[in-house]
């Protein structure tokens, strides 16, 4: 797969490319064709499964330098945190200039559970920390309420030694946005009422109450994950990606051309 990829993402224009159609109007137009993956939850083999669907894209529409943009969300809920963290720091390591990994509100209260384990593992563990951590190898039966105030340090303590090298800190430096042309992607969206460049960190991980009634007005279209629906969503300078993978075996991704076309994928 990633010798596959490689070629693919790595494909450049041989010569002029043709003069670009007339694009409609209020439509999404990165610069690059992009490919923006929604909430993954521990999910490995829906992974591998909408790599493979990315990788016969780009080949079946002849893309140039595709982008791949996951908005974050990769750990928690489902078995296989571990192994996705692994294949994240991966493909971004191994495609820096192609691959762009976020950081969701789940990997912001995991690291935030690293640095304070006792006031922030409670929360964590709530929001589907026992699975990650099982993936890890680190058990979990003591940290159920009312614990001993030792337990969530002492998983804490255990989860950074069996964390791979450099992955902490990849996971610390994840970026919270990303843009090309007209197309911002977040995790949890954005505040309308803010211009992109100066969103707040709470409102990018978490979201924002006016997200999804307010239009933006500025002809810039969000993509994001965090809210779960039954299918994925393009409208009104929206584009929402999590269908709830993690129990439902749907993983999407949003296919968005330069021209303003786009495709949704799933698994």
């Amino acid at each position: 797969m990633l010798r596959s990829m490689r070629s693919l993402l790595g494909r450049k224009s041989e010569g002029p490319s043709p003069a670009s159609p007339q694009v409609p109007q209020d439509v999404p137009q990165p610069a690059q064709p992009t490919y923006v993956v929604g909430d993954i939850h521990g999910r490995a083999d829906l992974l591998e499964l909408m790599l493979e669907l990315i990788d016969a894209h780009i080949g079946g529409t002849a893309a140039e330098n595709p982008k791949l943009v996951f908005v974050g969300d990769y750990i928690d809920l489902g078995p296989d945190s571990a192994v996705v963290l692994a294949r994240m720091q991966e493909l971004q390591e191994g495609f820096p200039d192609n691959v762009i990994c976020l950081m969701g509100n789940h990997e912001r209260m995991m690291l935030d559970f690293l640095d304070d384990p006792a006031t922030r593992g409670p929360r964590w563990l709530r929001a589907g920390a026992a699975e990650t951590l099982q993936s890890f190898g680190v058990a979990t039966a003591d940290l159920e309420d009312g614990a001993e105030f030792d337990a969530f340090p002492a998983a804490a303590n255990s989860l950074r030694r069996r964390m791979p090298k450099g992955c902490l800190k990849w996971l610390e430096n994840l970026p919270l946005i990303w843009s090309s042309g007209n197309v911002w992607v977040t995790h949890a969206g954005a505040d309308p009422g803010r211009d992109m460049e100066d969103q707040t960190a709470r409102v990018m991980l978490w979201g924002h109450p006016e997200f999804d009634s307010a239009p933006r007005g500025d002809g810039t279209w969000v993509v994001h994950g965090h809210t779960e629906l039954d299918a994925p969503l393009a409208a009104d300078g929206r584009i929402s990606t999590d269908t709830g993978a993690w129990r439902t075996g749907r993983l999407t991704a949003c296919a968005i051309r330069t021209d303003g076309r786009h495709d949704f994928l799933q698994t």
